[in-house]
């Protein structure tokens, strides 16, 4: 039987589950692998192999339960950014670390030298003081005097830190919490609006820097606040801040403002007033209680509740309806007493010079002056003013020696700086006929000569009086007492307008005067100070007497820098004419141009003054106390409403002298009873005709007899039996 041929399918190899163990390799076979142990390896050898079966399941791991892992993912998450901004806070804390130790050198590097820090003098202050050692005023830089923390009220310093710098005490110059909730509340309103500095840093740039905002000048506050904190103790930085800061309306330190709004001394200050000074260091200018009453009011409470809420005063409300810190503050811009001040500022400094020092000015102004002066103008042009047309008004009271009691220099100091009373020049009028009288009686003329009061024509002049009117024949009295015109043009043209002008400059007239016919009527302008003082040598018997105001001044300590010596006395006036003009004086107050200005109980003698077209009105009078000009008129050189020196100024004269004269006796005028005793009668002069000064008057003989008749030929018992209707 034949053999069957080979099967052409190809058998593939294959490993069953009888082969001899895995030929992959074991983790222990691997390149690196750790050798087997001994025993290990002879267990392996050993064992036989194993049947074919399918391999064991594998192990499974443990679950986390679901919530523990949500957890544990969520800690991650939270911790993984908190640990770069950590990272990255160290890194920026140190970049801004040396960042700022850079700025800071680079702008401590543009201070001063440390070695040759110090605080810086005080400016002076100017205490004007009057004669009866009552404050004026204070000049200088702080408008005050520096106080110790102990003499000032305890409230000012509490009211300042509770609104200013509670953690003061706390802190060493600088306060990161305030300044911190400053930023905040600056970025939440998207403006700078605070500050968040320190009283210390803020004293600082008071005494250093200048007041730009700025970063500089902050880092620079910042070193200084730090120097100050080293250097001085909190309760001497707390009263170099009080007595450095400006409280606005002029006031620097608390003493100054004290006085300035509330009339006082800074320890004097009750709660609700030094609530209300504290509230004006945020913004002096807004928070004013002369501009805003309302705004100051409620900056006030704001204290008060910062006050209550440190401790420092009880809970409860505090009436600040009480203080009227308003009507303090305007009456100090406005008050009359700055118009002397100005004066004495500059008076001051040409005696002493520069001032370095506290000084004390000794004046020689009354208050009680001061105050009947400043009501009697205030009430003439409140009453008058609008309808007669008058916008301002001027006074200048002053004994016989000169010394100024009384000055007010305008209406309104606040709206007005400018001194009527010193600096304004105007046109007398006929109050500078007084000095064309008295050139009359030096050359032998008396009170009893008669000129006639007629149309005349010097040159292509044409004076004209007042009413328009001619009275024919008159004595000089009655001239006088009228103030005719022609009168006086007479006699300038007799006298010599150059005589008459030398005259008024050696009674005090200091300005320049033109020499013509037309200074009869004082169309020289000439200030209301000369006038007034040019008419002291009436009151005191014939001598000079220039105007003044500083007696003395002392340094703080008592240190005398000046004191005004005893004028050498000089006779401007002999006794025959100071008589014969003190008894015209006295009768144009008692029957003439100025009986407005009649005083009971007092003799007065007084000129009345008004310049073309009503533009000034002036009287100058006095007695045998006091002499006082008074001055009405507007700054525009505006005509009035037919305001005459014997209208509104008499009248105001007459006021101030009943209160200014109050309980003293009646005094005679000088040399004028002697003077009525021995008065002559004269013969009338004849008068120049128009057309002609230096021609005879055809009526020569007619005016002779008809001035005899009215004399009757005898000597008047008084002076006012000259003046007709006597």
């Amino acid at each position: 039987m034949a053999r069957k041929p080979p099967s052409k399918r190809r058998i593939e190899p294959r490993f069953s589950s009888k082969t001899d163990g895995d030929i992959r390799l074991s983790k222990s076979d691997r390149v690196g692998a750790a050798p087997k142990s001994r025993k290990t390896a002879s267990k392996a050898a050993s064992k036989p192999a194993s049947k074919s079966k399918s391999p064991a399941p594998k192990q499974r791991r443990r679950k986390t339960p679901r919530k523990s892992f949500w957890l544990w993912r969520l800690i991650a998450w939270l911790f993984k950014p908190t640990r770069r901004l950590m990272y990255w806070g160290v890194v920026f804390a140190l970049w801004g670390g040396i960042v700022a130790v850079g700025i800071i050198g680079f702008y401590a590097a543009q201070l001063p030298s440390a070695d040759n820090w110090a605080i810086p003098e005080r400016p002076p202050n100017m205490r004007i003081v009057a004669d009866d050692r009552t404050l004026v005023s204070n000049r200088g830089l702080t408008g005050g005097k520096a106080l110790r923390l102990e003499d000032m009220s305890p409230y000012i310093p509490q009211a300042v830190i509770a609104i200013e710098d509670r953690r003061f005490h706390a802190h060493f110059g600088f306060d990161p919490i305030g300044f911190s909730r400053a930023m905040v509340r600056n970025i939440w309103q998207k403006r700078l609006r605070e500050g968040g500095s320190t009283l210390t840093q803020q004293l600082a740039k008071n005494l250093f820097l200048t007041p730009d905002r700025t970063m500089g000048r902050k880092v620079q506050e910042l070193i200084l606040a730090f120097w100050l904190e080293a250097k001085y103790s909190k309760a001497e930085i707390l009263e170099l801040y009080l007595n450095r800061v400006y409280f606005g309306a002029g006031a620097t330190g608390v003493d100054a403002a004290a006085r300035r709004y509330f009339g006082k001394s800074a320890k004097d200050v009750t709660i609700a007033e030094a609530a209300l000074l504290a509230g004006l260091l945020k913004a002096p200018s807004k928070y004013s209680p002369s501009r805003n009453p309302k705004l100051a009011q409620d900056r006030a409470q704001t204290v008060l509740a910062a006050m209550q809420r440190e401790g420092f005063v009880k809970p409860g409300r505090i009436d600040l309806s009480s203080i009227k810190p308003g009507e303090n503050a305007r009456h100090f811009r406005s008050g009359p007493e700055h118009f002397v001040s100005d004066m004495i500022v500059k008076r001051v400094r040409k005696l002493v010079g520069t001032i370095k020092q506290d000084i004390v000015v000794e004046t020689t102004l009354s208050p009680y002056m001061m105050t009947a002066a400043q009501e009697t103008i205030g009430a003439a042009l409140a009453k008058h003013g609008k309808k007669r047309r008058v916008g301002q008004a001027a006074m200048v009271a002053m004994a016989p020696d000169g010394a100024i009691r009384a000055l007010i220099g305008g209406r309104d100091y606040s709206k007005s700086q400018f001194n009527r009373v010193s600096e304004a020049k105007r046109q007398p009028g006929s109050a500078f006929k007084t000095f064309v009288w008295l050139s009359a009686m030096e050359r032998g003329l008396s009170p009893r000569s008669v000129f006639n009061d007629a149309p005349i024509k010097i040159g292509r002049w044409r004076p004209e009086n007042y009413d328009q009117k001619f009275r024919g024949p008159v004595t000089l009295t009655q001239a006088f007492a009228e103030s005719v015109n022609t009168v006086s043009a007479q006699l300038t043209v007799e006298a010599g307008p150059r005589n008459v002008a030398k005259l008024a400059k050696r009674l005090g007239i200091q300005s320049k005067l033109t020499s013509n016919a037309s200074l009869a009527l004082g169309t020289s302008e000439v200030s209301l100070l000369e006038l007034t003082g040019a008419y002291t040598p009436f009151a005191n018997g014939g001598l000079r007497a220039d105007p003044y105001l500083v007696k003395r001044i002392t340094t703080s300590k008592g240190k005398v820098l000046y004191e005004r010596p005893a004028p050498l006395p000089i006779e401007v006036i002999d006794s025959q004419s100071l008589g014969a003009m003190n008894a015209m004086l006295r009768g144009v107050v008692e029957n003439g141009t100025g009986k407005a200005a009649h005083l009971k109980g007092h003799i007065a003698g007084g000129k009345t003054g008004t310049s073309q077209e009503f533009r000034d009105a002036l009287f100058v009078g006095h007695t045998a106390y006091l002499v006082a000009g008074v001055w009405f008129g507007n700054d525009n050189n505006r005509p009035t409403k037919k305001v005459t020196g014997g209208s509104l100024p008499a009248e105001v004269w007459k006021d101030f002298m009943v209160a200014a004269l109050r309980d003293l006796p009646r005094r005679e005028l000088p040399g004028q009873p002697a003077y009525l005793a021995n008065l002559p009668i004269e013969i009338p002069r004849p008068t120049p005709r128009p057309g002609s000064a230096r021609a005879l008057d055809q009526r020569a003989a007619s005016l002779r007899s008809r001035v005899n008749e009215v004399l009757s030929n005898r000597a008047p018992k008084s002076i006012l039996d000259l003046i007709p209707g006597n």
